[in-house]
């Protein structure tokens, strides 16, 4: 049981359901003016919208499964993207 756990752990995949866009972004991050959400916005308008991030975002998160994921993960990672 214990292989049979680690390995559908380590392959498991996130994959995030719904559209998004990059319009919904900017209404998500209007209201935020720190450094991180200037600097995602900026990543996404020179990626030409939000496939990128989100599949780069998911393989990241990949690796916190075992510990959890919660919001604050989430934002981290969107902050590395960003700067990236």
């Amino acid at each position: 049981m214990k292989e049979l756990a680690r390995f559908l752990l380590q392959n498991a995949q996130i994959d995030f359901s719904g559209e998004i866009t990059i319009e919904q972004v900017r209404q998500f991050l209007r209201d935020d003016d720190s450094r991180e959400a200037r600097a995602l916005l900026a990543r996404l308008i020179e990626d030409k919208g939000v496939d990128d991030m989100l599949v780069t975002v998911a393989d990241c998160l990949k690796e916190y499964i075992s510990e959890g994921i919660n919001e604050e993960t989430v934002r981290a990672q969107l902050a590395v993207y960003g700067e990236s």
